[in-house]
Formats: structure tokens, sequence, C-alpha cells
């Protein structure tokens, strides 16, 4: 079983940073976590993708977040991060983990962790 934790979300001003974390806690076995992503979901709208990351290191990120968000994994950690810099208002949301495995072809989330951008 795969297990998704996120965390550093919280408030920042418009221009700010943030970084998020999710580690991936495996229950038993070894498990291959081949991709990893971050989606998010505003008030009132469908999740969306934000940035994937393959274990080989190949990435894919959101038109809106390019140039600005940056996905990295630890994969002996099995963990994932998402590097937002000059966040704006409509990068609020909550922010999802998101693990597809050899466990789960269909994938795993996290809880969500909020990101609030004040202008």
């Amino acid at each position: 079983q795969v297990q998704l934790a996120e965390s550093g979300g919280g408030l920042v001003q418009a221009g700010g940073s943030l970084r998020l974390s999710c580690a991936a806690s495996i229950s038993r076995g070894v498990v291959n976590l081949y991709l990893m992503a971050w989606y998010r979901q505003a008030p009132g709208n469908e999740r969306k993708m934000v940035a994937t990351m393959t274990i080989g290191g190949s990435t894919n990120y959101a038109d809106s977040v390019k140039g600005r968000f940056t996905i990295s994994r630890d994969n002996a950690e099995n963990t994932v991060y998402l590097q937002m810099n000059n966040l704006k208002p409509e990068d609020t949301a909550d922010y999802y983990c998101f693990a597809r495995s050899t466990w789960n072809a269909v994938g795993d989330w996290g809880q969500g962790t909020r990101v609030t951008v004040s202008s």
C-alpha cells in the first residue's frame, strides 16, 4: 500500500515562493513509484495537473506554471517536491500529490495541502 503525505502549504504574498513536499510511505514490499505528480484544485474548479515527473526524470508542466514551478524527486526517499516561485493569486488552490506505482497503476492521492497567495 502507498500512502502520500503533503506538507509545505501556507499563505504567501504574490511574488513569493513556497516549496511543497510529498513523502510516500510504502507499507510492505518493493514498489516502483514510476510517476509522481502534483495536481491542484481551486474552489469551484476541477482538479488539474500542475507537474509530473517519471522515475527516470522526465517532466511535464502545465502551461500556467512553466518557468515558475519546478518538480523534483528523491527516489531513494520516495519523495517529490514542488518548488513554486513568483506565485500569483491564481495559484491559490489545494495542492495534491499523486503517485502511480507498481502497487496501484490507477494511482494514489494525498490529502492535499492548501496554498493561498494574497495580492
